[in-house]
């Protein structure tokens, strides 16, 4: 430009700031370099100034009309400002300058998915994937990847990062991506074939050896899967997740022992989680060491409180060795926090019946019933429940209250010849007792069960007999 100097760049923004506000307060008469308005521009926006940075991108152009770069930084500023259409048009203009800068086809990405024209997102990433090599071709089949993520089309989010691994077998973004979107699409059996060329040529892939294991593990081939994972782990010993699912692996193969090992591992090297403690009470639950379940499932519950969940597995192992009193205790705590829980209220009033608190425990099976009234197995503790205690009236109206909620099923005629026969109305017992054998005789022990003491009745022991004969007839 005759007659203007130009102002020398300064590695200093300070300096760069000073003069361009000089140049916007009219004060000087040199210019800035192309460079030093790319700068200006970032410091703004860094600074979340868009307006300022939009001066700057504005007062660039005029001195540089046919910067590529500058046009580019004002259009990735008018999406900022959510004028996409605008944005456009420049990276139109920035595109016939220099159609091999991958920001145009960024840009013009994010413009598109904005303007909610997904298709022509996937037009553009497509058309412009067969353009560019090397790393901007990843990036842009990874931009296409959030295209079709943003569409839902998740198949083809798969096909993306298959096609980045097989640019870059070593790409850690796409390997751990295609792990999720392998167990998210059930696509295995491909992930296997894609692993297993990887680590054909890098064998000392960690992430490949992982995503192979994971993908067996999908296809529940899981002494495959545990293999695979000790790769991994033989060449990367910090690798917590590749222990984790391990861990799970060897669960659903009843290697519980094992497992125990490998959570222990996952605790050594990550941070504490309430899940993996409880994943190791679960393997001591299922060894039958209930001491240490409990000790594992009350170290979950100091990390989680509220998670009502770990009371009841607490309570699970006094249950089974038939400390009752012991799992109340527990019991009341899940119930202080889910109060309304079916589950909850049926193991409570199972427990209460155990202890001889028959009147108590109706009132936490009244509860299991009227939260999932469906529920049949809650109706049979209650009606029981009822009957032990003496409550014929009451339990025969229970068992009416079943036979609305559930339907009208053959075991109800069973409890109500039971309550006939215990109040007295033996006739009227026996002949419904006869019939609902010949109708379901299946369903015979379900009336011993809850009328043992029946077999008092010689009518009853005649019936059973009968109900024997027949069966070997």
């Amino acid at each position: 430009m005759t007659g203007e100097s130009k102002l020398p760049d300064n590695d200093d923004i300070q300096d760069l700031l000073k003069a361009f506000e000089r140049l916007c307060a009219g004060r000087g008469n040199g210019f800035l370099s192309e460079e030093s308005f790319e700068r200006i521009i970032d410091h703004f926006d860094d600074q979340h100034t868009l307006a300022k940075a939009m001066e700057a991108a504005e007062m660039g152009i005029l001195q540089y009309p046919y910067s590529c770069t500058l046009l580019i930084k004002k259009a990735d500023l008018l999406i900022a400002n959510r004028q996409y259409k605008r944005a456009l048009v420049l990276l139109d203009k920035a595109e016939i300058l220099d159609r091999n800068d991958i920001d145009i086809y960024v840009l013009r990405t994010d413009a598109y998915l904005a303007l909610d024209m997904q298709d022509k997102a996937v037009e553009l990433l497509e058309g412009a994937i067969t353009h560019f090599e090397g790393d901007e071709r990843i990036d842009l089949l990874f931009e296409l990847a959030d295209v079709y993520d943003d569409y839902e089309a998740f198949e083809k989010i798969f096909d993306c990062l298959s096609l980045i691994l097989e640019y870059d077998p070593n790409n850690e973004e796409a390997l751990y991506k295609i792990c999720f979107w392998t167990d998210f699409t059930g696509r295995s059996e491909e992930s296997i074939r894609i692993h297993l060329k990887i680590i054909e040529d890098f064998p000392y892939n960690d992430l490949a050896w992982f995503n192979l294991a994971a993908a067996y593990q999908g296809l529940r081939l899981f002494e495959k899967s545990i293999d695979a994972y000790q790769y991994a782990i033989a060449i990367n010993e910090k690798f917590d997740f590749a222990y984790r699912n391990m861990a799970d692996a060897m669960m659903r193969l009843h290697r519980y022992k094992e497992a125990i090992e490998s959570l222990e591992k996952v605790i050594e090297l990550a941070r504490p989680e309430d899940l993996i403690y409880q994943a190791i009470g679960f393997c001591y639950d299922k060894i039958k060491n209930y001491a240490q379940a409990r000790f594992y499932y009350r170290k979950a519950s100091h990390l989680n409180p509220d998670d009502a969940k770990i009371y009841l597995k607490v309570a699970g192992t006094y249950i089974k060795e038939s400390k009752h009193a012991q799992a109340i205790k527990y019991l009341d705590t899940a119930l202080h926090i889910k109060r309304l829980d079916p589950e909850f209220n049926l193991t409570m009033g199972e427990c209460l019946v155990k202890v001889g608190k028959l009147r108590e425990a109706v009132h936490y099976f009244l509860a299991a019933v009227q939260a999932r009234p469906k529920n049949i197995k809650s109706w049979d503790a209650l009606i029981a429940a009822l009957f032990v205690n003496g409550q014929f009236k009451e339990a025969q109206k229970q068992v009416e209250m079943a036979r609305i909620k559930t339907g009208d099923k053959p075991m109800f005629d069973y409890y109500d010849s039971a309550l006939l026969l215990s109040m007295g109305k033996t006739k009227q017992g026996l002949d419904l007792l006869e019939s609902s054998i010949e109708a379901q005789p299946r369903l015979l022990k379900k009336f011993l069960k809850l009328y043992p003491s029946s077999v008092q009745f010689p009518q009853v022991v005649e019936l059973i007999l009968k109900n024997k004969r027949r069966k070997r007839i």
